[in-house]
């Protein structure tokens, strides 16, 4: 049976400009002639189409962290969403600790998605709003409220606001929301991100493998941060680059020697087969 590869994009596959190497392009494409081959990122499917246009994808898609699977043909196989209710109550949650979130929903029925950026910015939410000043997604939010369907709500900021926030989410909405503490190294801050609690990427990858009708453990992941470890438990082999957070490290089978800038997991796959 073919081998199945599926990593994350951001500071694993992705170097942090965001590109992709010519050495890292060529490598995957090899693989695709006789492997699956896919990704599992935060990213949305438009984002992900810009920044992968140089590979060969052959497998379904994991998206916004597992609330989407969806092939390159755009054929949905799986949309979790959290329903607005819960969502505003989620927002109205987040004011009592001075903070309001991110929202990405769906807003029509091609899955065309809006990013909904809140009327109250802290420091780190305005560094990570600069990076999406071109994204034909955004859109101001004044009311502070959510979709009818909300792939995830996210906020950013700063672990001694975001944990008691976490504490209090887990506390009110308990299994019906997945909800996910994490710092962003490379920005300093952290982020809370809700889903759907089988929107994240085990689940997710769970549902990829019925799709192909392959078990987990036939499968290598990638990755660096909090939200794969559910993968990383799942797979066969999981494997972190250099530049992975020590919590991933811990739990993965293979850690790299080299990073995301450094085409760590090209070089791994190369390396695997020979190459």
């Amino acid at each position: 049976m073919k081998p199945i590869y599926i990593t994350d994009l951001d500071h694993t596959f992705l170097r942090s400009d965001l590109s992709i190497s010519d050495f890292s392009a060529n490598v995957w494409n090899e693989k695709a002639k006789d492997t699956i081959m896919s990704v599992a990122t935060a990213r949305s499917f438009q984002k992900s189409q810009e920044l992968l246009k140089k590979l060969q994808i052959n497998a379904p898609m994991i998206l916004l962290d597992g609330a989407i699977i969806i092939t390159p043909e755009r054929k949905v196989i799986t949309l979790k969403t959290i329903g607005k209710e819960i969502g505003d109550a989620i927002v109205d949650v987040g004011l009592q600790f001075d903070i309001d979130p991110f929202v990405i929903g769906v807003k029509d029925k091609e899955l065309n998605e809006a990013f909904l950026y809140p009327r109250k910015l802290n420091d780190y939410q305005k560094n990570v709003l600069k990076g999406y000043k071109d994204d034909p997604r955004m859109q101001f939010n004044p009311d502070n409220r959510t979709m009818e369907q909300n792939l995830k709500i996210v906020y950013f900021g700063y672990e001694t606001q975001l944990r008691p926030l976490y504490e209090e989410i887990v506390k009110i909405f308990g299994k019906t929301i997945e909800a996910k503490l994490s710092p962003e190294k490379y920005g300093g801050g952290y982020f809370l991100t809700l889903l759907h609690p089988e929107g994240d990427k085990a689940h997710a990858l769970n549902k990829v493998m019925e799709y192909l009708k392959r078990e987990p453990s036939d499968i290598t992941v990638f990755g660096d941060s909090v939200n794969d470890i559910g993968m990383f438990k799942l797979a066969g082999t999981s494997v972190a680059v250099s530049n992975a957070l020590d919590e991933v490290k811990a739990v993965a089978d293979v850690v790299l020697p080299h990073s995301n800038d450094e085409d760590g997991v090209a070089k791994y796959l190369k390396a695997l087969h020979g190459q």
